[in-house]
């Protein structure tokens, strides 16, 4: 059996806390990508999406993505990623990936892009997802990949007035 994970917008400052530290994990401790910090002028922009284990009884964010609309009905996600502890079977990645195209598609999406690493383009192949091109970002190979948005139907997801911040 597996566990229950809720995938869900970020909203507390605990949880936005728990999103900017397993981002900086992934991104700065492990992947080496980014210097000192990975926040960058898309976060302004971002709705941060979160995996939480439904069952926990306290919060621990285990995946972490954003999704942001550039210009009018054109979305993207980014910074997609999970707790090392967790990984194993894709499930939480393929939830976040869900939830992220679903509630942009809510929002009004045309087009969802996303540039993958590499070795994670297999994976969002087998989720409905199309390479446009390869590109490199930080010196790492990458695709630029597009959603097949009739996979991902719009879920019932509120489109929030605020936009989140990084708590200080």
């Amino acid at each position: 059996m597996f566990p229950t994970y809720l995938f869900k917008l970020a909203r507390t400052h605990s949880e936005i806390d728990e999103y900017y530290a397993l981002r900086r994990k992934i991104f700065v401790e492990e992947q080496g990508l980014f210097p000192n910090d990975d926040v960058d002028t898309l976060d302004a922009l971002a709705h941060p999406i979160i995996a939480v284990a439904a069952d926990a009884p306290s919060l621990a964010v285990l995946g972490v993505v954003r999704i942001y609309e550039p210009e009018p009905r054109l979305w993207y996600g980014g910074r997609l990623g999970t707790h090392p502890d967790y990984r194993r079977g894709w499930h939480i990645g393929k939830g976040l990936i869900n939830k992220a195209v679903t509630t942009a598609n809510a929002w009004g999406c045309d087009r969802f892009l996303a540039t993958v690493q590499i070795q994670n383009v297999r994976f969002f192949q087998r989720l409905h997802w199309d390479s446009i091109e390869e590109i490199e970002i930080c010196g790492i190979a990458h695709h630029l990949m597009q959603a097949d948005l009739d996979y991902y139907p719009a879920n019932n997801e509120i489109r929030p007035i605020v936009q989140y911040s990084q708590a200080s």
